[in-house]
């Protein structure tokens, strides 16, 4: 019997399935994705790799065939419709296949558990009392103090019952030799959710919620899955919902991931579906100890836990009988990964969905572009939900023009109608939250005077500004000179924006003192419970304002919150990305909603010096269909996606120079695939950081309507890099459809 084996080297040239004997002592013990010792090599080096399948014979000659050395002590077997899953990724997103499979182990190593001894008592009442009066004559003192404490309660805890009655190991260990107890052991799974909020949650859903559950059931029940967007106004209750699919999921035996884009939204959701589920529930992010995150493997595998929530990664979850995977806030971008493989969470769950008999439920009120196009084509089925639950509505929203507040001599971060709307709602003993919009921080140049912002002529995105004096498109690698004065308006008041929530802190304690104000961002949230305990905090009442980033707009529910500011609106509107009309629409929609959620109406004051931007005029108007139509016109004028699919080629090397060439033969050879220029080619360019470490930065940007041509034209590069040894001291990167520019 002889294992196929992927080496545990990130390297191209090794991206490829070795044989290896299966020795007798190991025949029945190795499973898929387990990780072995194996010789490698011509020095036979011990090196680690993966068992990818079995098989009787051989390609080569069995007498050259070596054997497998030993498996890894404390490895954890991938199952193997997670290797697949793995190989799948390596072909659509590219690197290698080591890469692929450990992005889809959840837990690489065996973790110390810990485990819980109970002493139980074997003898009846009578017989023990017997022996009692036993180990009484013979002066057996710690015996009898141990048997007399079983009698009084036949089971104790191990460690309990040693300190109370101050018995040692050796007296118990006598004793259950004898046959008089018995020392149970049990598995203790650590448990990252809080012991709170376990009553059970009752809710009545209203007619669109119901509809919609119930067009996504039929068609379960009658073996069709597929991929449904629910695409609902903020607080339409969409979370409700999924519970209510999951619940009927659940009752035919299946399992389910529910996916959320980030770290700070676990605690709220989390309590939401403990609620509704119990401890059936579990969760799984990077903040977790490595033993916690091992434990919730080891109940996922015994059966303990039905539904799994968290971030990006929680999607590897190894259900043996998944049946929905829910992905809440699907637009956002951190549902994409920055390492190889560059996988989007969206279309990997679609695949895994597909190949396990599965279903897959997006949620949003701000649907992306890709998947709001895809209902539009058939691809996915929508579900909208058009009204919010019970009596809120949604809030009125006004836009600030900060060039008039600059006329007006204010050049305060805070426009003079947010300032006396916070006022007013701190008086009423109301909450506020102060978003700050940090997106696209780095770079675009604009007019504070007249809202003027410099573009590439070419590619329809800011230009950045460079610290060579330069402003760079990071598409096309279009140049200008850095302006010192507004070409529209001839104002000097032309530059990036500076400030950052610990500034916006400041002001707003010194103009209010009065307020207890809360900031979160990531220098507050870098403990392991930083999101829990502030968001905790405000949820209490416990505090007035909280200043955030975009973590605080994302899926939060506080019913005292009636007012939202937007500081900076702008930072993401003309952030150098063909994406920033998008995500400018989405993150003030977002804002937006999180205000008036309970019994008084709220508001939202939008800040910008571009009021008369469609995406912002939009978001006001809470309209994403008049934004779906406007964005569109422009994404398939300039052949962005979902028009048409972008692939970027980023190469890194310690050589501009040998960079450039290599860019350049890519570049050529693309033109030798594609004769008929169907792919665009746009570059090379230099991304927004050219150099790290004296390491360069180039990037390729390829445009197509069909995906397959472009991943086909990535397997082509791939073999044409590893052909050629002139690319051996470059690192080339692939990353189809990405969520921003290099």
């Amino acid at each position: 019997m002889y294992a196929d084996i992927i080496i545990d080297i990130t390297h191209e040239k090794l991206d490829k399935i070795f044989q290896y004997r299966i020795p007798s002592h190991l025949e029945g013990m190795l499973k898929i994705g387990m990780e072995v010792l194996v010789p490698f090599g011509r020095y036979n080096k011990e090196t680690k790799g993966y068992v990818t399948g079995f098989s009787e014979k051989v390609d080569y000659d069995p007498e050259k065939i070596k054997e497998i050395s030993g498996i890894v002590e404390g490895s954890i077997a991938i199952e193997a419709k997670l290797v697949a899953l793995a190989a799948w990724m390596k072909e659509y997103y590219g690197g290698t296949m080591i890469q692929a499979l450990k992005t889809v182990i959840p837990i690489k190593r065996q973790e110390r558990t810990r485990k819980r001894r109970t002493v139980v008592l074997k003898l009846s009442e009578e017989e023990g009392k017997e022996k009692l009066k036993l180990y009484l004559h013979k002066n057996q003192k710690a015996r009898a103090r141990l048997l007399s404490g079983l009698l009084e309660q036949p089971g104790q805890d191990y460690e309990l019952l040693t300190k109370k009655l101050h018995v040692t190991a050796a007296v118990i260990k006598a004793l259950e030799e004898q046959g008089v107890i018995e020392v149970q052991t049990e598995q203790m799974f650590r448990n990252p959710i809080p012991a709170a909020a376990k009553e059970k949650e009752s809710v009545t859903l209203t007619g669109e919620q119901q509809k919609a559950v119930e067009t996504f059931w039929q068609d379960y029940e009658h073996g069709r899955t597929g991929t449904y967007l629910v695409y609902g106004v903020t607080g339409s209750g969409k979370t409700e919902v999924y519970m209510e699919m999951i619940g009927r999921v659940l009752k035919k035996g299946k399992q389910a991931i529910v996916l959320i884009p980030e770290i700070a939204l676990t605690y709220q959701t989390v309590m939401r579906f403990y609620g509704r589920f119990g401890d059936r529930v579990s969760i799984l992010h990077s903040r977790m100890s490595q033993g916690e995150r091992y434990d919730q493997m080891e109940r996922v595998k015994a059966g303990e836990v039905d539904v799994m929530i968290g971030p990006r990664s929680a999607l590897f979850t190894p259900f043996p009988n998944l049946g929905l995977i829910v992905i809440d806030e699907e637009h956002e971008g951190t549902y994409k990964s920055e390492q190889v493989p560059r996988y989007h969470a969206r279309e990997t769950a679609i695949h895994r969905a597909q190949e396990e008999g599965a279903s897959v439920v997006l949620g949003s009120a701000t649907p992306s572009l890709e998947s709001f196009y895809a209902c539009k084509t058939g691809r996915f089925t929508m579900l909208e939900l058009k009204n919010r639950t019970g009596e809120s509505a949604l809030p009125e929203v006004f836009i600030t023009d900060m060039r008039e507040e600059l006329r007006r001599g204010n050049r305060s971060i805070l426009s003079g109608k947010l300032e006396e709307m916070i006022r007013d709602r701190l008086e009423r003993k109301e909450q506020i939250m102060l978003f700050l919009n940090r997106r696209g921080y780095a770079g675009f140049v604009s007019c504070r005077a007249c809202g003027y912002v410099v573009k590439c002529p070419h590619c329809d995105v800011s230009l950045s500004a460079h610290r060579n004096g330069k402003l760079v498109c990071h598409y096309c690698g279009y140049e200008t000179p850095l302006l010192r004065s507004c070409p529209s308006c001839g104002s000097s008041y032309i530059g990036g924006f500076r400030a950052g929530t610990q500034q916006v802190e400041e002001l707003v304690r010194r103009t209010f003192p009065e307020a207890r104000i809360l900031r979160m961002d990531m220098d507050t949230t870098r403990k392991k419970d930083g999101y829990e305990k502030i968001l905790e905090t405000f949820a209490d009442e416990e505090a007035d304002i909280l200043i955030g980033t975009q973590m605080i707009v994302k899926g939060h529910d506080f019913p005292k919150v009636t007012l939202v500011g937007v500081l900076a609106a702008d930072l993401s509107l003309y952030s150098d990305d063909y994406r920033s009309g998008e995500r400018t629409f989405q993150l003030l929609t977002q804002a937006a909603g999180r205000a008036g959620r309970g019994a008084a109406s709220g508001q939202v004051v939008i800040q910008t010096y571009s009021p008369d931007h469609y995406s912002i005029q939009m978001a006001a108007a809470q309209d994403y269909e008049g934004f779906y139509e406007e964005e569109m016109g422009y994404r398939k004028l300039m052949g962005y996606p979902p028009a048409s699919h972008l692939l970027a080629v980023l190469l890194t090397g310690p050589e501009e120079e040998r960079l450039l060439e290599a860019a350049g033969y890519l570049k050529e050879f693309l033109g030798r695939i594609d004769p008929g220029g169907r792919i665009q080619v746009i570059g090379p360019a230099s991304p927004y950081v050219g150099k790290v470490n004296d390491v360069y930065r180039k990037v390729l940007y390829l445009k197509e309507k069909e995906a397959h041509i472009l991943i086909e034209a990535k397997n082509r590069m791939e073999q044409y890099i590893e052909a050629n040894r002139g690319f051996q001291t470059l690192r080339i990167q692939f990353d189809l459809d990405p969520m921003g520019v290099f």
